[in-house]
């Protein structure tokens, strides 16, 4: 909320010009009207330039790990085609972040585990 002090003229921002919505008069029913921007998802959230892939990553897996966790929750709690359609979504985001993790474990490999020695085949 801007402050204004008492000698400055107040003036209306892009904000101030939507007022209370008004009901649409040609209708029975109450159908109301307001004037609506539409803004893309990219204008809304973005990412910070010069972020580090790493930690870039990071974030990726923690959101995928989070949304698996949701899908699980809300699976529970769904039957029928619906919970088959949650079902299906929950492995692309347990691939997806299975993915963004060996994407991370390439960039950065962790230095305290021990000497890599190639693994033991039977």
């Amino acid at each position: 909320m801007k402050k204004f002090s008492q000698n400055q003229p107040q003036t209306l921002t892009d904000a101030d010009h939507f007022g209370p919505a008004k009901l649409c008069e040609t209708s029975k029913d109450a159908v109301i009207r307001s004037p609506r921007r539409t803004a893309t998802t990219k204008q809304i959230f973005t990412v910070a330039p010069g972020v580090d892939t790493l930690a870039l990553l990071n974030q990726a897996c923690e959101t995928l790990a989070s949304l698996n966790v949701l899908i699980a929750n809300f699976t529970g709690k769904l039957e029928g085609s619906n919970r088959n359609v949650l079902l299906s979504i929950q492995p692309l985001a347990s691939v997806a972040e299975l993915l963004v993790n060996q994407a991370r474990e390439n960039l950065d490999p962790r230095s305290d585990a021990p000497d890599a020695q190639p693994p033991t085949r039977h």
